[in-house]
């Protein structure tokens, strides 16, 4: 087999209804350069893992399976996956999600070819609700370039359409990073903590099944994906790899919890809101937090 380019991690479990397309969306691909996939199956219940085998037998040279022998778990699935990668550059598509552009892969290796300075290059996509319909996701990105000092504010990369250099996570980040429920952004904050820059290609190539699997359960109540994002910012500060952008990290960290005092307010959470409240007063501007305590507090009980 010829050297890979590219390596399409691909996490499934319990996803018979959508794996095939998921897979059909890789085969697809045309591209001057090798492609494999690499699926991790987390110990299925349902048919997906036959599913999963007959493809991989029909098509050995593009897919390597993990099997694994018990349910480990979404994101030590995702680590351990994500290991078994070994092309050059590295894309995710879930099992759940699918691909429609065939030359995705092929316009965002080139971009990456050609710009040695990026680490990243994702597209717009298509969001799939649970009543069929599809819409074109709304991004609104002024800039097509970014790098750590936004990310570290906020996610605004799906996952579903990236690219990125394979740039394997250090020892001891495969390790906290196992107990949160999404590894990607923290993946994409490892690949800019030096410097490496983010590219927004504003063509549709992909389609997200929203609100399905996990992150339907988080964002039913919106504090929760706060106090997930708020716990993995004070892991990558604490993270020796990380340490010289800590400054940056605290801002993050800073803007999350200011959300998250809102957020607790608006969810009639109000002794939450208020400890949270009383520690940002400490530590930065008070006049501003109890201002903005005050509007979310109001907010909340209209």
């Amino acid at each position: 087999m010829n050297e890979i380019c590219v390596s399409i991690f691909m996490l499934t479990y319990n996803q018979e209804d959508f794996i095939a397309q998921a897979i059909e969306g890789v085969l697809m691909q045309k591209t001057d350069f090798s492609i494999q996939m690499v699926i991790g199956e987390d110990c299925s219940t349902d048919n997906t893992r036959n599913i999963v085998r007959e493809y991989a037998q029909k098509y050995p040279d593009k897919i390597k399976i993990i099997l694994n022998e018990r349910n480990i778990g979404l994101i030590a699935n995702y680590v351990k996956t994500y290991t078994q990668c070994t092309g050059k550059y590295v894309a995710i598509c879930d099992g759940d999600d699918y691909w429609i552009d065939p030359l995705k892969l092929q316009k965002q290796v080139s971009f990456l070819e050609e710009n040695p300075d990026y680490a990243i290059v994702y597209t717009n996509n298509k969001n799939l609700i649970p009543s069929g319909d599809i819409i074109i996701s709304d991004k609104k990105e002024n800039l097509h370039t970014t790098t750590f000092e936004e990310l570290v504010f906020e996610n605004y990369i799906p996952s579903v359409t990236v690219l990125f250099r394979n740039k394997q996570l250090p020892e001891g980040m495969s390790k906290w990073i196992q107990q949160f429920p999404y590894g990607d952004w923290p993946s994409y904050l490892w690949l800019t903590v030096d410097g490496g820059k983010i590219y927004f290609l504003d063509e549709v190539t992909s389609v997200y099944r929203k609100n399905f699997g996990t992150s339907t359960v988080l964002r039913e109540e919106r504090s929760k994906m706060g106090e997930i994002n708020l716990l993995i910012l004070q892991n990558i500060r604490n993270d020796e790899n990380f340490i010289h952008r800590q400054d940056l990290v605290n801002k993050g960290i800073l803007k999350y919890k200011k959300g998250l005092m809102a957020s607790y307010n608006k969810e009639k959470k109000y002794l939450k809101s208020i400890f949270l409240m009383v520690e940002l007063c400490f530590k930065t501007r008070p006049f501003l937090i109890l201002k903005l305590y005050a509007y979310s507090l109001k907010c909340s009980i209209k």
